[in-house]
């Protein structure tokens, strides 16, 4: 099934009067027709001036109640996530992606953890457990820190990004991607609503 996606971008000023200058936000919800849920779409700006090294505190993904929490992790390149397991079973995360070399990080037990470092752009492979073959989340790789992950709704939120022109884009498991241009301005919100259409 193709999918040819479209978007309206509607401008909104978001100024606290007499307060400091507020960073430019981009803002907004993904529509699918008859999808279930909308939640754990990765919206993110596809490139942005500068470098962006990872956050010298570990991104976490958790094993609790024998599903991956949260379900959907996206990460500057180069970011280190660190792999807990809470539940009072032994635990195993692997990907059979490529992109991420095939990692196996063994099995473990409540209160540990294992790490591991994600340097590959646009890789977002799919993570997996081999103790329990029905839990299933993902790492998505970004150039930048600017992106969010919707909520049930498709509600998204993408606060701080620099003044200028960008390409938003969506990453999700089950749809194609599309490619919006939005105009962020240098205080307030500019707000995208993502409607894919057959």
């Amino acid at each position: 099934m193709n999918w040819k996606w479209v978007v309206s971008i509607l401008g909104a000023c978001l100024v606290v009067p007499g307060g400091p200058a507020l960073a430019g936000a981009i803002k907004g919800k993904v529509a699918v027709p008859r999808a279930r849920s909308l939640a754990n779409m990765v919206v993110y700006v596809e490139k942005a001036a500068g470098e962006f090294p990872p956050a010298k505190e570990h991104a976490t993904m958790d094993q609790k109640n024998l599903t991956f929490v949260p379900h959907v992790l996206p990460v500057v390149a180069g970011s280190t996530v660190d792999f807990l397991n809470s539940d009072q079973v032994l635990h195993n995360v692997f990907t059979p992606d490529k992109c991420a070399n095939k990692f196996n990080l063994g099995t473990w037990p409540k209160g540990e953890m294992r790490s591991m470092k994600f340097d590959k752009l646009g890789c977002s492979p799919v993570l997996l457990c081999n103790v329990h073959p029905e839990m299933e989340a993902f790492v998505v790789v970004l150039q930048n820190p600017y992106f969010a992950v919707t909520d049930k709704s498709g509600l998204f939120a993408i606060p701080g990004v620099p003044e200028g022109k960008y390409a938003l884009r969506v990453w999700n498991r089950k749809f194609l991607e599309g490619s919006w241009e939005v105009t962020v301005p240098k205080e307030g919100a500019v707000t995208a609503e993502l409607k894919p259409k057959m």
